[in-house]
Formats: C-alpha cells, sequence, structure tokens
C-alpha cells in the first residue's frame, strides 16, 4: 500500500534523492549546500548548486548560472525557499515572486536546506561577487534559528549550531585523537572524552525554557541579519519575514495536511513533531517569537514582518497549503508569495 506522501505530494520522493546524505556537495565554510547540476523534472541547479527561478516570460536564471542584465532580487532562506514541495522550478517561491506577483526585477533562489542565518550570510559573502545591484533583499525563514537554539551550548558557541554538527564534532574529535601525544602518564590528554575519540568533556545541559531558546534566536539572527545589510549594499532595501509554518499558522491543519502529519509522524526514525518540536512549535511559540524579532527588529533598524496573521486570514480551513509542517504545495507557495508581495509593499 503506498504511502499518502507517495500519492499526494509524489515530488517529494524526488527531493528525497535530491537531499541523499551520500551525495551530500559539503563546501568550504558553509559546510553544505545543494547538489550541483541536478537534473530532474522536480528541481534543477546550476554549476554551483544554486536552483533555478523562472520570470514571466520564460526566463529562467541562477546565481551561478545566467544572472540577468540590471538589478536584481534576492529571496534568501533555508528549505522553504529552495522549494520543497514545489513540484517544479516554476512554482518555487521565487519564481512566483518573478513571474507573477512582483516581476519588477528577477527573483533568484538564494537559499540551502537546513541553513541557519550564520551559513545565509556566509552564501551571500561568497557569491556576492556574482551579483550585481540587488534591489530587494528578503530574508524568508525563522524555525531553523530557534530549533538549534535547543542545542547545548559547545555546539552553538559564539556563531550557533548547525544542522548536522554533530557530525562535524564527532569527525573533528577523531582528528584530534590521531593527531595528539600520549602524556608522560600515558593518557590522552583532553578531559572525559579522551578515553574514547580524544574530545573535551561535554557535560550534559539542562533543557532551557521557551523564552531562552528565543532570545538565543533572535540573538543570532538580527546580528547576521545587519551583516546581510551591508554585504547587500546601501542601497538594497532588506526585509526580514518570519515563515508561516503549520503550527504557527492555524490549530487545526487541512484534510490533506492532517493526513501526511500524521503519517509523518508514524514513519519518522527521529519522533514525532510534537516530541522533537512540540514546545517551539506551539502557535504561542511563534507569537512570541514573532514578538521578540519584531522588538529586536525594530531597535536595530531593521524591516521585520510576520507573515502568518495575514496568511491566516487569507485561507480557509479546507485550503492545503503543506506538504509537512514547513513546506509549502504548489497552491502553499503561490499564495504565500502573493501574500508576502502585498504584505511588505513589492512590485
Amino acid at each position: 500500500m503506498k504511502l499518502h506522501r507517495e500519492v499526494l505530494t509524489p515530488q517529494v520522493l524526488q527531493y528525497d534523492d535530491f537531499h541523499d546524505r551520500g551525495e551530500t556537495n559539503y563546501l568550504p565554510y558553509v559546510m553544505y549546500f545543494g547538489r550541483a547540476d541536478y537534473r530532474s523534472e522536480v528541481i534543477n541547479t546550476d554549476r554551483l548548486g544554486f536552483r533555478f527561478s523562472h520570470g514571466p516570460a520564460g526566463q529562467r536564471a541562477s546565481v551561478g548560472g545566467t544572472v540577468p542584465q540590471g538589478p536584481v532580487n534576492l529571496l534568501v532562506g533555508a528549505s522553504t525557499v529552495l522549494g520543497i514541495g514545489s513540484t517544479s522550478d516554476a512554482t518555487t517561491m521565487p519564481s512566483r515572486l518573478w513571474s507573477a506577483h512582483a516581476p519588477s526585477a528577477p527573483w533568484l533562489n538564494f537559499s540551502g536546506r537546513s541553513y541557519n542565518s550564520a551559513q545565509e550570510l556566509t552564501l551571500l559573502a561568497l557569491h556576492r561577487h556574482l551579483l550585481p545591484e540587488i534591489e530587494e533583499l528578503v530574508v524568508f525563514t525563522g524555525f531553523n534559528n530557534l530549533t538549534l537554539a535547543t542545542l547545548p551550548s559547545w555546539q552553538r558557541g559564539e556563531h550557533g549550531a548547525f544542522f548536522f554538527c554533530n557530525e562535524y564534532f564527532d569527525a573533528m574529535d577523531e582528528i584530534r585523537a590521531g593527531s595528539r601525544k600520549p602524556s608522560p602518564r600515558g593518557f590522552l590528554r583532553g578531559g572525559d572524552r579522551g578515553a574514547d575519540k580524544g574530545g573535551p568533556a561535554r557535560p550534559d545541559e539542562p533543557k532551557r525554557p521557551v523564552a531562552e531558546l528565543i532570545d538565543t534566536a533572535v540573538e543570532y539572527t538580527v546580528r547576521h541579519l545587519e551583516g546581510l545589510r551591508r554585504l547587500a549594499g546601501p542601497d538594497t532595501r532588506v526585509t526580514y519575514v518570519l515563515q508561516p509554518m503549520a503550527t504557527w499558522l492555524r490549530e487545526e491543519p487541512a484534510r490533506q495536511e492532517k493526513l501526511l502529519f500524521d503519517e509523518l509522524d508514524r514513519i519518522s526514525k527521529v519522533g514525532t513533531f510534537e516530541g522533537l518540536y512540540g514546545d517551539i512549535g506551539a502557535l504561542s511559540a511563534g507569537r512570541a517569537f514573532a514578538d521578540a524579532l519584531s522588538a529586536a527588529c525594530d531597535k536595530a533598524g531593521l524591516r521585520f514582518f510576520d507573515l502568518n496573521p495575514p496568511l491566516a486570514e487569507a485561507i480557509t480551513r479546507d485550503d492545503w497549503l503543506f506538504v509537512d509542517r514547513f513546506h509549502y504545495t504548489d497552491f502553499g507557495a503561490d499564495l504565500v508569495s502573493r501574500v508576502l508581495a502585498e504584505t511588505i509593499g513589492l512590485s
């Protein structure tokens, strides 16, 4: 018997292949990125791994491919901007903005799956030389930084944790252990983990309350957003938009969404959404996060919008927006793009 995700959203199987961990595109500084020169009916990327976006007259553009002359717009973010769930490159949010809802300048897809705000900033620093003048830079994200704030302080460090960082730290421990000379007494130096991998001692940390997690996520977000503003240039309008997420948007999902959400919880190998993200995924946490971001952005002189309330007003209880709790259907991506353009004043 086929799964609901195979019947209702067959395109997600192509994204499973695109994000095969065995084919991960490891890159300096940003750790990982999309597979380069990937080809399929669902998702296609350029020589650097950026996804193509489509314009109103059939144009196609990307950061590492054809970049249109004149000013461009960037939609920056993680997997939601990348377009996980879209049935084609033409139905992603950057494509719908360029082709329908804000077509005054081309929109480029500037995103990496599972990225945090530090990686988004680094990605722009590494590729700014490929881009002309940037007219609009819209950062459309939020949940990743909040999720990563739940990790222990030794993983967050000064710049914030990143997804799959446990693999990185384990690999570095093995390199460290292989390079470390025994002490005069015959023991490896470096703390409690020295007995197996030679890593430093890393004590368990108590679970932090949601308010502390929000403070951590907001601090990293605004810090890196200010860096994006400097890199983009003085004539660029920079806007941060808190992404609409299923559990931040409404109490009850649409019928198709419930089928998919329940199934994803059932087949997940790491736990249910409630078990993993129940505290930060709650509607009340989304509102508190939005309030904190709004205050911090206002203090820093940055434009901020929470797109959850205006999107909630634009939908009915039967509208099917999500393929999972984070990523949109084609209908969802188009509607979110329209509400985004109307809310923040894109043309």
